[in-house]
């Protein structure tokens, strides 16, 4: 086992990386090396999926099982050993499937096709000795001695990048957003990984090209949850409990969560948001329900604390599961690519075993005093009103934009992103998305004539929401986004976070601040590059990054 694709793995003087029985995540060896092997599979699969698409003979659902299969390697999504022999063997179906269509399309056309090798040529092992032999053979150091660091480093960026691109996608598709732009650019992707690129300056060009597939595959996001929901529209939501029985939904997919609310409607089973689940109050066809009683909990690392609490059953949609605990084991449940050894999965979408394990438990015994706050600041509600934001900054009264998003975590100096929203001075106004609000989201930071300063934008499914804004505002400033009163300060923790990240730079964004810590796939001479290309900074302290951001847009 050896991975350094999120932000709390080992750290250590003799290298960085989870390279023992157990990563930090809680993924044991046997999965993460299952999970490597899977990686390499799917870049078999893109192998012949891109020659296939080139000559007129696309497959889109090969497409979405590879948006799906990487989907599963995300920190926090599955940890299921045995799902991923069953994944593997369906990557192999698949591959030979597509390269099948490859070659009938080739030969229609008077083409010889081409006889590939690496990937495309990998057959799954008949054990699970043979798996993990295999395994060893692909994970992500793999060549490290003839190419050294910086290009592992670069390769590691592009795969855990285009892991959190997969994401986006697999939420978009299951809405029934698709694209054959985007599976040709998540195959164009693969296929590059496949040649063991060592070129720095193509696998550079390559990782901004990612970036710029994100920025699609979350605009295609937006269109997807928008077009099914409705624009999300400022919401004040519950987060104090009422009396009655009830289920708590965590992670992102909003599909599960129609699911769910539509099942347990006329139950008398009130519906709890959880996590990232936050923003789903904002959506007009979501909040349409009444049942959807208020948001439970804080962020996905206190869940183990926060779900034995809860007195209810519990569904987990798409990812953030950590190790379930005794106290909940047997009434939370998972769907979708999200997965524990032990738990009950949902495969089908019927929520009947959630909606009667909710029913058998006691739920909540009385209403505690309500307590709410405000979501649903996508672009279309501050759009709406960029006149009044324009004119408050023309006159004065907003003075900076401070953009305070992205994962949270349980690594120690996350207090920063507390302290940074509570210090920020009382003329600017934080924009935030993604889980690391919930540090400071119950703050009342007060409004701006009538602007509040604190806009919570959404998931960190809805960044796209966040750059449309900013694209607005330099479009009504006649300028360009880095010349806008405006700072990024970006909390990162897994893959989607690297694709988001990835996106910014590719738009020329500059003067990023990251954190807590800066990812460990980054070489020292990495980092250097972002910082001279890009500006990208590692965070201090909050109130030095503060007067920073404000001296720079004074200067």
């Amino acid at each position: 086992m050896f991975c350094y694709q999120c932000e709390q793995t080992q750290r250590s003087a003799n290298g960085d990386g989870c390279s023992s029985a157990k990563g930090n995540c809680g993924k044991d060896a046997v999965t993460s090396d299952l999970q490597d092997l899977l990686v390499h599979a799917a870049k078999g699969i893109a192998q012949y999926a891109a020659r296939a698409r080139a000559l007129g003979a696309p497959d889109n659902e090969a497409g979405g099982f590879v948006l799906y299969a990487l989907f599963t390697t995300l920190t926090n999504v599955n940890f299921n050993a045995t799902r991923f022999v069953t994944l593997l063997q369906q990557a192999a179906q698949v591959r030979d499937r597509v390269k099948a269509r490859y070659e009938e399309a080739a030969r229609a056309q008077g083409l010889t096709p081409e006889t590939l090798t690496g990937a495309a040529d990998w057959q799954p092992a008949a054990d699970m000795d043979g798996l993990l032999m295999q395994a060893t053979e692909v994970g992500i150091k793999a060549g490290l001695e003839q190419v050294g660091e910086d290009i592992v480093g670069l390769r590691s960026l592009i795969l855990y990048g285009l892991k959190g691109v997969c994401a986006y996608a697999h939420h978009a598709h299951v809405l029934g957003g698709e694209s054959d732009a985007v599976y040709a650019g998540v195959e164009s992707a693969l296929d590059f990984l496949a040649t063991n690129p060592a070129d720095m300056n193509a696998l550079l060009e390559r990782a901004m090209a990612l970036g710029q597939l994100n920025l699609q595959v979350m605009e295609m996001l937006d269109g997807a949850n928008t077009g099914t929901f409705g624009a999300p529209e400022p919401s004040a939501v519950r987060v104090t409990p009422v009396k009655g029985k009830a289920i708590l939904v965590s992670g992102h997919d909003l599909k599960d969560l129609v699911n769910l609310l539509e099942q347990t409607k006329d139950t008398g089973i009130n519906i709890y948001t959880h996590g990232e689940m936050l923003p789903a109050h904002g959506y007009p066809k979501l909040k349409a329900y009444p049942h959807l009683a208020g948001n439970y909990g804080g962020a996905w690392q206190d869940q183990q604390t926060e779900f034995a609490d809860f007195p209810g059953a519990i569904l987990m949609t798409s990812n953030c599961i950590i190790e379930p605990r005794p106290q909940y084991r047997q009434r939370i449940f998972t769907a979708g690519p999200v997965g524990w050894p032990g738990v009950r999965h949902i495969a089908d979408g019927n929520f009947a075993p959630v909606i009667e394990a909710a029913k058998a438990l006691p739920g909540f015994k009385e209403d505690v005093a309500e307590k709410t706050i405000t979501v649903g600041f996508g672009h279309d509600a501050v759009l709406g009103v960029a006149d009044k934001v324009i004119d408050a900054v023309k006159a004065g009264a907003i003075r900076h934009f401070f953009l305070i998003g992205g994962c949270d975590g349980a690594a120690p100096g996350r207090n920063y992103y507390t302290e940074f929203a509570e210090k920020a001075p009382q003329d600017s106004v934080i924009l935030t998305l993604g889980c690391n609000k919930y540090r400071f989201n119950q703050h009342d930071f007060g409004d701006i004539g009538g602007i509040p300063r604190l806009l919570d934008i959404g998931q960190c499914n809805d960044s796209y929401s966040a750059i449309k804004i900013a694209t607005a505002l330099a479009g009504a400033f006649e300028c360009g986004v880095n010349d806008l009163p405006l700072s990024l300060i970006v909390s990162w923790f897994e893959q989607k976070a690297a694709a988001v990240l990835l996106t910014l730079l590719s738009l020329g964004i500059r003067n990023i601040r990251l954190g807590p810590t800066l990812p460990a796939f980054l070489t020292p001479a990495l980092v250097q590059a972002l910082v001279d290309q890009f500006g990208l900074q590692p965070i201090t302290d909050a109130q030095s990054d503060i007067d920073a951001a404000l001296m720079r847009q004074a200067a």
